[in-house]
């Protein structure tokens, strides 16, 4: 990569969030916020390679951003005087009487974006999907493989969400501290999602991006602060510390990818395994080791969290591979899938209930899903890892083509086709057929 390449790269990450949230504050217009700044990480695409990087990189592209704005508003502005004034309908007026200005109750200026997208005049999917490209930067498609959603119906829903937004006349700003909490459940699923993101291999070259796992900690932190003793909250925090606390065990020094059972566990951050299962005896009234579901005053999305916060604290407390509870894990993976119908649970159940009661009850499980999660790679990547456990070298082999056809991230590709030449590599060649 060019020096101009990695100025262009490091100010993506830097500035890309922070960019639209001043854009939006300004003109109120997420729709043209993120349109002037794509154009603006285009314009110096092209100039900073003849120019030279600028010694502040955020200031040119805010400059640059916001003369796309005022252009494409003065545009709008000739074309109004054409078209009759938009009748903003009692659905969005309500919406409108929800939000005040300038939201300096929320402090923190990410959080208070993520607020603001989370609006409640578009459809909860759409808003998890708007915050999840204006706040974190996600493409479309990464956008579209962390939902279970096809790239085009994907880019559709966007459109129309930002849309709805440009033509309702609503205020776009950050609800009152009276109402944070008709939006926390939304709010915590993008911050999920924004953490998964990180930890979710996608088409680029990078596999970890461990930059999200901490701002999302750091940003549940903030909301517990400012919304205290919300289970939702604790119940999520609690998992992400928890799922985090392993960052430097994933990859290898080449950037291959480390199994859960082949990870130095001394080198997982204990600190933060400590808060995380505090943090879940806080939430389970019947006592630490509980696997019961929590009591009512909880949203299923914090009921939701505190499942997966116990199955990852099963692993996170376990000394060694082999002593896991897994017998436990399946147990509570049956808990998850019943409460959410998911099918990725599903997968996970799967593999947890192999580990307990051998491959073929985990390949049964394993039932349905293709066609639930068609573009899926860990589908068949399970199926080929638990039909090589059963003894079916061949059909174990398909299967890991199966997951090579439909993985995209270069470090998950390497793995599997690590795996599947080791397979090869300890299968028997069959006898030529005799001709006599």
């Amino acid at each position: 990569m060019t020096v101009s390449d990695d100025a262009l790269a490091d100010a993506w990450q830097a500035h890309w969030s922070r960019l639209i949230g001043l854009l939006i504050g300004q003109f109120a217009r997420p729709d043209l916020a993120e349109d002037a700044v794509s154009d603006a990480f285009e314009a110096a695409a092209r100039h900073w390679p003849v120019d030279g990087v600028p010694t502040n990189t955020g200031a040119w592209l805010l400059t640059a951003a916001r003369r796309r704005v005022l252009d494409r508003l003065r545009s709008e502005a000739v074309q109004r005087k054409k078209e009759p004034l938009m009748v903003v309908d009692d659905e969005m007026r309500a919406a409108a009487a929800a939000v005040v200005d300038p939201g300096a109750h929320v402090a923190d200026e990410q959080l208070r974006l993520i607020f603001a997208c989370c609006h409640p005049a578009i459809a909860p999917d759409d808003r998890v999907a708007l915050t999840l490209r204006f706040v974190v930067g996600l493409t479309t498609t990464e956008i579209g493989r962390l939902l279970l959603v096809q790239e085009s119906t994907m880019a559709a829903r966007m459109t129309r969400a930002k849309k709805r937004l440009a033509s309702s006349g609503i205020p776009f700003a950050t609800p009152a501290a009276s109402r944070l909490d008709e939006r926390l459940d939304v709010v915590a699923t993008v911050v999920y999602l924004a953490f998964t993101s990180g930890y979710h291999p996608g088409v680029g070259d990078v596999p970890l991006r461990v930059d999200l796992g901490d701002e999302a900690i750091r940003l549940l932190r903030v909301l517990d602060s400012l919304l205290p003793d919300r289970a939702v909250v604790r119940s999520l925090l609690a998992l992400l510390l928890l799922q985090h606390s392993r960052r430097d065990t994933r990859l290898d020094a080449t950037g291959a990818l480390i199994l859960l059972p082949d990870q130095d566990r001394t080198r997982w951050h204990r600190d933060e395994i400590t808060e995380g299962v505090t943090l879940l005896e806080s939430l389970a009234p019947a006592g630490p080791g509980s696997t019961a579901a929590p009591s009512g005053h909880q949203s299923r999305l914090a009921t939701e969290y505190r499942l997966q916060a116990l199955i990852a604290a099963e692993h996170a407390t376990a000394p060694t591979a082999a002593d896991t509870r897994w017998s436990v894990i399946a147990d509570l993976y049956a808990q998850l899938e019943a409460l959410t119908g998911s099918p990725v649970v599903r997968l996970a159940r799967a593999v947890a209930v192999a580990e307990a009661s051998g491959p073929d009850a985990g390949l049964q499980l394993l039932d349905g899903l293709d066609d639930a999660l068609p573009r899926h790679h860990r589908v068949p990547a399970v199926r080929a890892e638990l039909l090589r456990r059963a003894g079916h070298p061949t059909a174990a082999a398909a299967a890991y083509r199966a997951a090579l056809s439909l993985v995209t991230n270069p470090t998950e590709r390497t793995h599997l086709e690590s795996r599947l030449s080791d397979l090869e590599d300890t299968t028997p060649v069959p006898p030529e057929s005799s001709t006599r």
